[in-house]
């Protein structure tokens, strides 16, 4: 007969009071008081798997102190000879791996807006820093351009296949094809619904694609890092490979006005080479020199505060009152930030694509959230290499940035609580 020592019931009755289930309650206690017939454990991987039977976040802040206790179980023979059981820890962990979601609602959302104050505070200093340089007369608003071919031809595509710099396994690649499945499904049926927006509303090229197309390249990588951890930062490349596919597409031919897609330039383009050259390499395990591999990473981190100075340098050239005078530019941040996020939410939903992996809740969060993030500052970019209107969609970048420190905490509550 084995005598289980354990410490952690507080963790245990936690989660009986959160599932809202006397019978684990009466489970916990009893072996707490008989100790026998459940080793550690036994017990502490049945009050867990109730824990995550729902699949929601409510319960997940009790998990590492189960894991705690887990670990401080100690089984004891008739001899009193004592051997920790490092079992206990692996089975838990297993199971903290397949729920994935390690924070409660509140913790999500508290964690989110902080980090977006941060990273937007971060960002807003970096447009100041551009401001500053062409308002002291060092360099002209329209010097950014250069700047602009440097962000989409190079750093860009150093994010691209840094990003693909990981090892294969079966649960990377199902996780990638369930990301992969979620980013296309936003991108053609969410394209279809802002066209039909701009027919209705007569947006304008600019318009359009600011209400489109996402800043998912500046704000999800810091964000999902920090809220998910850096092992999940792939799955959030998988969307920005997908809209690279169509920025250098659709994009490009709205904001260019061309009559037709040229294909020729389309496939050799460097950002579409880029693409498909991180493939390649994923899927055949070819790793590059960890020399060339650090140049990507470091020129790769550039994106934001090159983006940012972009946008700096053109707001200097701006009339602040004529910006934030201009009524169709809340509208467009209304489509951006409320509208187009509350129609992929319901896309998510009806599509079930959690259920296709373990995993499947923390992959469709990385999504929603690259999604719901302000307008892209690639228009910006794009406007200014193709001739259109750069200065209005730097506008509507700003403003967007600003708002989504409210919306985006918002909006990731709204989707824990519906799926």
């Amino acid at each position: 007969m084995f005598r289980v020592f354990h410490t952690g019931l507080n963790a245990f009755e936690k989660i009986a009071v959160i599932n809202r289930s006397d019978h684990i309650i009466e489970f916990v206690c009893a072996c707490g008081e008989v100790g026998v017939g459940h080793t550690g454990v036994d017990f502490a991987l049945e009050a867990l798997a109730f824990s995550v039977s729902g699949r929601r976040g409510a319960e997940a802040e009790c998990a590492y102190e189960i894991a705690d206790a887990g670990n401080e179980c100690t089984v004891v023979d008739d001899r009193g000879v004592g051997a920790e059981r490092s079992l206990i820890i692996k089975k838990i962990t297993a199971y903290l791996i397949i729920f994935s979601i390690r924070h409660t609602y509140g913790e999500i959302f508290m964690t989110i807006s902080i980090l977006l104050a941060q990273q937007i505070a971060q960002l807003f200093l970096m447009i100041f820093m551009g401001f500053l340089i062409v308002k002291a007369g060092l360099l002209k608003d329209e010097d950014s351009k250069v700047l602009s071919k440097i962000v989409l031809y190079l750093i860009i595509p150093c994010v691209i296949l840094n990003a693909f710099q990981i090892g294969y396994t079966p649960e990377t690649v199902r996780g990638l094809l369930v990301a992969f499945a979620a980013s296309l499904l936003m991108q053609v049926v969410l394209l279809f619904a802002v066209s039909a927006l701009g027919r209705v509303f007569h947006l304008d090229a600019v318009e359009i694609t600011s209400v489109y197309y996402s800043n998912s390249g500046n704000l999800i990588v810091p964000l999902v890092t920090a809220v998910l951890g850096a092992e999940w930062v792939l799955y959030s490349c998988v969307y920005m490979s997908v809209q690279l596919v169509f920025f250098w597409t659709h994009c490009k031919k709205v904001i260019s006005r061309e009559a037709s897609y040229d294909w020729k330039k389309i496939v050799l383009n460097l950002n579409i080479i880029s693409i498909f050259v991180g493939i390649l390499l994923f899927f055949t395990g070819i790793r590059l020199p960890a020399l060339v591999n650090n140049t990507l990473h470091s020129v790769g981190s550039m994106v934001g505060p090159a983006s940012m100075i972009v946008t700096g340098m053109l707001f200097a050239g701006m009339d602040f009152r004529q910006i934030f005078a201009n009524k169709r530019i809340y509208f467009v941040t209304f489509l951006r930030l409320i509208a187009v996020p509350l129609m992929a939410l319901v896309l998510l939903k009806i599509s079930h694509l959690a259920d296709l992996s373990a995993d499947g809740l923390t992959l469709i969060l990385i999504v929603f959230l690259a999604v719901i993030t302000p307008s892209a500052s690639t228009v910006t970019q794009m406007c200014q290499v193709y001739g259109n209107d750069s200065r209005y969609a730097s506008a509507i970048n700003v403003v967007t940035t600003l708002a989504s420190i409210v919306t985006m905490p918002l909006l990731v509550m709204l989707l824990q609580m519906i799926l």
